[in-house]
């Protein structure tokens, strides 16, 4: 039976997450290329997850630091250049964290969600199914109205100012920007701190994303992240992809099978001395 060694994994990886210094992220160029390359990245390393990120590209493998001032927060500049541009997308998305995505790569994250190509109309049959809260609605709403609002003019727009619906509007803004309904588009100076993100409808500041997503299978966009996925990481474990895209057991079955009938992925019950099913590229073998 083949064996995968933990050096094996961690040396892919050490190219792929940019972990060498003379591989570092150095300017928002070299960011943009950063993310095309990968596909799709979170922003901020995540604890227990395990995929490219912005800061340990560009910073190296070591904690977000909370001082202001340590030049790894040169991300923040790129992150906020780039919102609501074409070079990526940015939203919360995979695990409901900071993601960017390449533009490429976008039309199959959208073929997986819940949009069908009737932005002000779609949401209602959701709410009315059950598939979207009372808040969301109404911070949906507030933006189709009223235009992009900064999370100041949102709460407000959407009734939600008080201290106490303060983590329901949070939720809220989080669960419509993982199903691709909203985005951040820009900054203002709003706010306590005068740094507010603008929000606007996904559908509407891409009027060809409904296009070019209606072609693409569920399975096909599922094959294609998961291809991506793997490439960043070299090996995985199944369960691990489950939880980073938040499919079903079965939807993640089957989009692995495709792989390995392809022979893009080989099997295996045990990779760098940990027991369970491991899903490797043949050359790390």
């Amino acid at each position: 039976m083949s064996k995968l060694a933990k050096e094996n994994i961690s040396a892919y990886q050490r190219h792929t997450f940019r972990l060498d210094p003379d591989r570092r992220v150095r300017d928002l160029e070299a960011a943009v290329e950063f993310v095309n390359e990968r596909g799709f990245i979170h922003f901020w390393p995540i604890q227990g997850i395990s995929l490219p990120s912005l800061w340990v590209a560009a910073a190296g493998d070591r904690l977000v630091s909370d001082a202001r001032d340590d030049p790894g927060h040169i991300t923040w500049e790129w992150k906020d250049a780039l919102l609501g541009s074409r070079r990526w997308y940015y939203a919360k998305v995979l695990r409901k964290r900071a993601t960017m995505i390449a533009h490429d790569l976008f039309p199959y994250f959208y073929a997986l969600s819940e949009n069908y190509g009737a932005y002000a109309e779609d949401y209602l049959t959701l709410y009315e199914q059950g598939q979207m809260t009372m808040e969301a609605r109404l911070i949906y709403e507030a933006i189709l109205n009223n235009g992009p609002l900064d999370t100041v003019a949102l709460r407000k727009a959407a009734r939600m100012s008080s201290s106490a619906s303060a983590g329901r509007f949070s939720k809220a803004l989080t669960d419509l920007q993982a199903d691709f309904k909203i985005l951040p588009i820009g900054v203002t100076q709003s706010g306590a701190w005068h740094y507010a993100f603008a929000y606007e409808i996904v559908a509407r500041h891409y009027p060809d994303l409904t296009e070019a997503a209606r072609n693409i299978l569920e399975s096909e966009a599922r094959r294609k992240l998961l291809e991506r996925y793997a490439l960043s990481l070299g090996a995985f474990e199944l369960r691990q992809a489950q939880k980073l895209f938040g499919w079903s057991g079965q939807e993640t079955r089957r989009a692995i099978d495709q792989l390995l009938a392809r022979g893009f992925l080989v099997s295996l019950d045990e990779a760098a001395g940990k027991p369970g099913e491991w899903l490797t590229l043949p050359q790390l073998l």
